[in-house]
């Protein structure tokens, strides 16, 4: 498939391997809610692709941790995945690299937190962003716990430091996806 290869095109060895084995899960649960929405054709090509992709960026990251050794720090990896698949080619695949992390990161939490990162609103605006956003709070990076997915109640305790406000997102994508399960 010609992610994995531009993939391996921007990273090797460890660092490979765990973003490969992480987007893989972002990817069949975002095309798990996709069946759920009925959602065919090229949509759903593309929802895979860009989860396979969504994580490029980390390949200027510096995360050792994750066999990462570039320069910039870890929140900087939608932007810059974002910068990778516009010169690629991928603009579309690239707008979901800089606007999956947590449930979006607005222009105003950019500029209060003094985050390295452009001045612009960094949220997921098209139906496939927000499924591949939401597909992504439900794994890790984390060696030894990639393939785990994390239950509704994890996802929640894990967004709310960020503010009720990130909830209250998750929890309207909970509905839109149609998504329950027994701990929610």
């Amino acid at each position: 498939m010609w992610t994995i290869k531009l993939l391996a095109r921007y990273l090797e060895g460890k660092a490979l391997e765990i973003v490969l084995e992480h987007s893989r899960h972002v990817a069949g649960l975002a095309l798990e809610v996709a069946d759920r929405l009925a959602i065919a054709g090229d949509d759903q090509v593309f929802i895979e692709e860009a989860a396979l992709l969504h994580d490029i960026g980390v390949c200027q990251v510096h995360a050792p941790g994750l066999g990462l050794y570039g320069t910039h720090p870890y929140i900087m990896h939608g932007v810059l995945g974002r910068t990778i698949l516009d010169k690629e080619g991928y603009p579309l695949h690239g707008l979901v690299c800089e606007r999956h992390t947590g449930v979006g990161i607005t222009c105003e939490e950019i500029i209060r937190q003094r985050l390295p990162l452009p001045h612009r609103d960094m949220c997921p605006q098209s139906l496939s962003e927000r499924i591949i956003c939401f597909a992504d709070l439900f794994y890790s990076k984390t060696p030894g716990r990639l393939g785990e997915r994390k239950s509704v109640v994890q996802v929640r305790k894990k967004l709310l430091p960020f503010g009720e406000e990130k909830v209250v997102v998750f929890d309207s994508w909970l509905s839109q996806f149609k998504w329950s399960e027994p701990d929610n």
